[in-house]
């Protein structure tokens, strides 16, 4: 078998996911298009040596219809050879995406491919893909009569289950913020990041290059003022044991973003002048609990431990995305977690969350982590909509 390793990773800064956000006048194609660009320009490389192009998104309507992975390769000005597809797994679309790449390598049916995912959900607002029809089908209406609750109730749950106040969910949230704040400042961040030219509607031109859903001056106490998201008389009836404590603060909020990684097989890698950065350690995807819904990274993690003999203190960071602060509090509490290496240099809640290019920005992210502080492995995983997770380990090089 051969060994997938990451070449190079970008990302896009982080842009509020509402009209005025720094992305929003950006077309998502274009987004897209310009990370792979970036992974060519850098690594010197010309498109006809791609393999295929394997993309995260998941509200595949409007802007982001008609598999945007292929319409990014064309908007990139890539050889119309290269192939393109578009995965929806969720918010762990384009962690996804990575595991089809590298297993692809493995496998060998790959050399060298892009692992990526975009979303604007400026431009296409979370839940779009539901407008005028339902995937609650009678065959799932039988199976969950109560039916399912969205994720910010899952949340609710998942805070009253283990035991998580209010006080504890913004102390973590605002935590996420000074991470960032400080990563942004040390310029951890700048490997990674690329410029975004932008266009608005009315000509004015500027360049996005910070991650805009970062606030420095979050606090606990500031955040304890914000009122509850999730809360309604219905699903207070019917979970008696929910405190209500989750809020935009201690939640992921809206975001545009892209981001991509460049992976091949080690002897490609080589053979191209090119430095392995990490190699894929070891793989998991799971299915859990649609009602709880986000607890997946828990089994996730504990697959992955297994089939890859680490325990959890062999590793060196972890990144547990931030989808609500409840997800990484819980998953720490189980796997006894150091708080230290859990989203060291901030999580989703500060650096936001544009749900299909979540993956392979906390990829990029994690690798740049090791490689700062020399660590050896690290674990990245994500909750993903309908109750799984999958979860990834990579061994710097």
């Amino acid at each position: 078998m051969q060994t997938a390793v990451i070449v190079d990773a970008v990302r896009t800064p982080s842009g509020r996911g509402k009209p005025g956000g720094a992305l929003s006048d950006v077309h998502p194609v274009d987004l897209a298009a310009l990370m792979l660009t970036s992974l060519l320009e850098r690594n010197g490389l010309e498109s006809t040596q791609i393999d295929d192009v394997l993309l995260g998104c998941v509200s595949q309507v409007g802007d982001q219809s008609s598999n945007i992975a292929r319409q990014a390769v064309l908007a990139a000005g890539f050889d119309d050879r290269v192939p393109a597809t578009t995965i929806d797994r969720q918010c762990g679309s384009s962690q996804q995406a990575a595991h089809f790449a590298a297993q692809g390598v493995i496998a060998g049916a790959y050399d060298v491919v892009i692992a990526g995912g975009v979303e604007s959900m400026s431009r296409v607002p979370l839940g779009s893909s539901a407008q005028g029809g339902s995937p609650l089908s009678p065959r799932m209406r039988e199976r969950y009569p109560e039916g399912l609750v969205n994720q910010g109730v899952s949340a609710e749950l998942i805070a009253a289950k283990w035991g998580l106040d209010r006080e504890r969910l913004d102390e973590y949230a605002a935590r996420s913020h000074q991470r960032a704040a400080e990563a942004i400042d040390a310029g951890r961040f700048a490997r990674e990041l690329i410029p975004v030219p932008v266009v608005a509607d009315d000509g004015a031109e500027s360049t996005a290059t910070r991650d805009e859903t970062v606030r420095a001056g979050t606090t606990a106490e500031k955040l304890a003022g914000l009122p509850s998201s999730f809360h309604t008389d219905a699903a207070a009836e019917r979970f008696p044991q929910i405190g209500w404590s989750i809020t935009p603060g201690n939640s992921s909020p809206l975001t545009d973003g892209a981001s991509a990684v460049l992976i091949m097989s080690e002897e490609k890698a080589l053979a191209l002048g090119l430095t392995p950065r990490a190699r894929f350690h070891s793989f998991a995807v799971v299915g859990d609990d649609p009602l709880l819904m986000l607890t997946g990274p828990i089994p996730a993690t504990q697959r992955i431990l297994e089939r890859s003999g680490l325990g959890i203190g062999d590793l060196d960071a972890y990144e547990v995305n931030e989808a609500f602060a409840p997800v990484p509090l819980a998953w720490a509490a189980e796997f006894d977690a150091d708080p230290a290496k859990l989203n060291p240099w901030g999580g989703a809640i500060a650096l936001g969350h544009p749900l299909g290019a979540s993956g392979t920005r906390l990829l990029g992210t994690m690798l740049s982590y090791l490689e700062a502080t020399g660590g050896r492995y690290g674990l990245q995983t994500m909750c993903e909509g309908g109750g799984m997770a999958n979860a990834t380990i990579i061994e710097r090089l």
